[in-house]
């Protein structure tokens, strides 16, 4: 028996541009006439699937749509001028034909794609972290960062806390305490004993709100309970390697019953910031913002070097030295990763 060979990315890249241009054909083929469409109305899109995505209109009706090729960005949470036919053509039953202005992108590196965005018009960003597979806050980090850099509200929600025990429970804490102190919401919750789900739900109400985190935290599961009626599938955390299987594909805009909206989001293991220059990283340190451009010399890299107002704050205690020490190897994965060049030349 051959063995089959593994392609390549590039071969897997070309492939993919192959299916991407016969869908591209197929969706041509798929033409109304003016006078076979509606008047133009706004719409909301709860999903994107490759050409087509789901628009709702206002009286909540959803409609699979075609995307004219004019409309260059796309995303879950678009607000969309869009056209109903007045025939069902191959299952479409309308055409988007215009994206309004956003309030706002979320947008993560691709290596392929450059900076590809995720979700658009959100108001809050919850950054899920749980006791167990692992409390990361170098993930919590990257998350804030990428969070200011687009002026979206992010909360810190900590998922889990039925795990807890003693050791756990004290340096957990006493992490969270740091963000606390400089000035971020912090939300404790459990989806086994309910514990600050009533108060989830009272922040997301009248919030357009994403979840974002490694895979694993329970992003999927929280949804499932927030809104039970949805009958999301969810998975159990690998025991063998301990990272979460990734139990959302597409991203869909779900609604609240008492208002609000989530945007439940494919898993994100390691959320890339080398698309971000050095500075825009250290601006996503919030605390850090008295510092920046009083240290001794203008190209200050802030890691050993002399005069660094950022590492004197730190001995002062004015800034904590777990932070500088995240935005530190966040800074050093810039100059390691051969992408960053490709993105801040």
């Amino acid at each position: 028996m051959t063995k089959r060979r593994k392609l390549t990315k590039g071969q897997v890249r070309r492939i993919n541009a192959n299916q991407d241009k016969k869908l591209s054909k197929k969706n041509d083929s798929i033409q109304w006439l003016d006078d076979e469409l509606s008047e133009p109305q706004t719409g909301t899109v709860i999903s994107r699937f490759g050409q087509h995505a789901d628009v709702e209109d206002e009286q909540k009706n959803c409609h699979r749509c075609n995307i004219r090729r004019s409309v260059k960005s796309l995303v879950c949470g678009d607000k969309v001028l869009w056209r109903l036919g007045k025939e069902t053509k191959h299952s479409i039953t309308g055409v988007i034909e215009a994206v309004h202005d956003r309030t706002s992108i979320l947008s993560r590196p691709d290596v392929y794609d450059g900076v590809k965005p995720i979700a658009a018009n959100i108001t809050q960003i919850l950054i899920v972290s749980s006791v167990l597979p692992a409390f990361n806050p170098d993930i919590i980090d990257r998350y804030l960062v990428a969070a200011e850099q687009t002026g979206i509200t992010p909360i810190i929600v900590l998922n889990k806390t039925d795990l807890f025990d003693d050791t756990n429970r004290t340096i957990i804490e006493k992490q969270l305490s740091i963000y606390k102190d400089i000035g971020y919401q912090i939300l404790y919750v459990s989806n086994e004993t309910q514990e600050g789900i009533d108060t989830l739900k009272a922040q997301l109400n009248q919030n357009v709100s994403i979840f974002v985190g490694q895979s694993g935290v329970g992003k999927s599961t929280l949804t499932n309970s927030l809104m039970p009626e949805l009958g999301l599938i969810t998975k159990q955390v690998s025991e063998n390697s301990g990272l979460g299987q990734h139990t959302t594909t597409v991203a869909r805009l779900f609604h609240f019953n008492d208002g609000g909206d989530l945007i439940d989001s494919p898993g994100i293991r390691e959320f890339g910031l080398w698309h971000l220059t050095p500075e825009q990283v250290c601006s996503g340190f919030v605390e850090f913002s008295d510092y920046i451009g009083t240290c001794k010399f203008r190209d200050c890299k802030h890691q050993n070097d002399p005069g660094c107002a950022l590492i004197e704050a730190t001995k002062q205690n004015k800034i904590h030295k777990k932070r500088l020490a995240s935005f530190q190897r966040i800074l050093a994965s810039l100059d390691e990763n051969t992408l960053t060049s490709r993105f801040n030349d």
